[in-house]
């Protein structure tokens, strides 16, 4: 048999790493929260926090879960396991939740109007849980990447938007990690892991422009570091989301970085132990102390 024959599939093995499942995630024991906040009624609307030891202040990492904005997909859970790593580096972990499109009360504006008053509660408790404010710094994972980024620009929504508010907490810093933070792009493409109907239900019908107040690209330039951080190994996110939007945030005057990490899909993106996490590791660190 020729050589380049039987080395074929030694080949196909280093092409195609084995990536990590969401039941290889959720099989896992997950840690314990250090206090839930409720930020209204409803049961999705909570936060949760994660408290390092010690008398603070200490920073902040706003987080915010994916899970194609459906709450039967996923919630804030879905974070425990780098929430709590975060926690034992020092770092607390503004954790929340939201109703997604698929509950009553979520979509437009509903699941943008909880993301909103889950971070605004932040500034609420900030003094009685010891938390520094001062440079909060949002990470959010694939449709949580999205509503990371849409937090820190709020403070450009458009006067006429029934999201806008006086004062909306301040992001210092966004890292997104697999997100979709172009609507637009998202309800074009076929091949994201969301689908393309989603949208509609995320933005709402019936306005002339319902992309206004709701996708990135058009509050742009948010005014602060924003980092993604993506695999080409990804099935739920294609990768060139990440490489059109940080072209277009770049252009628009923004300081955005793609980082790409090798052998990593979806799931890697918040398991404690992989290179995709030790990178967000790192920039977290880098934001707090710029």
């Amino acid at each position: 048999m020729p050589l380049p024959a039987l080395l074929a599939p030694l080949l196909l093995t280093a092409a195609q790493p084995t990536l990590l499942t969401w039941d290889d995630l959720a099989k896992r024991k997950h840690p314990v929260a250090s206090a839930t906040i409720a930020y209204g009624r409803d049961a999705m609307q909570k936060v949760d926090l994660w408290l390092p030891k010690g008398k603070g202040p200490f920073p902040v990492v706003l987080m915010v879960h994916g899970g194609c904005w459906q709450s039967s997909i996923a919630d804030r859970r879905l974070m425990d396991w780098i929430a709590d790593d975060l926690r034992q580096g020092g770092i607390a972990v503004w954790n929340i939740d939201y109703r997604g499109v698929d509950r009553v009360g979520g979509g437009y504006p509903g699941t943008f109007a909880d993301a909103a008053a889950a971070a605004d509660r932040l500034g609420d408790v900030a003094a009685r849980y010891r938390l520094d404010t001062g440079r909060v710094i949002a990470v959010g994972h694939s449709a949580g990447g999205h509503l990371a980024l849409w937090l820190a620009g709020r403070p450009r929504l458009p006067a006429s938007s029934p999201l806008r508010r006086d004062k909306p907490l301040q992001i210092a810093h966004v890292i997104s990690l697999g997100g979709l933070p172009d609507l637009a792009a998202t309800a074009a493409s076929p091949d994201n892991g969301c689908g393309t109907e989603i949208v509609a239900k995320l933005v709402g019908t019936g306005r002339a422009d319902p992309y206004a107040d709701t996708s990135v690209p058009r509050l742009l330039p948010l005014g602060v570091p924003q980092d993604l951080v993506n695999g080409r190994e990804d099935k739920i996110i294609p990768f060139r989301m990440a490489v059109s939007y940080v072209a277009a945030a770049n252009a628009a005057g923004d300081e955005a970085t793609l980082h790409e990490v090798a052998n990593t899909g979806h799931v890697e993106l918040v398991v404690p132990e992989s290179a995709a996490w030790a990178t967000t590791r790192r920039l977290i660190r880098a934001a707090l102390t710029r």
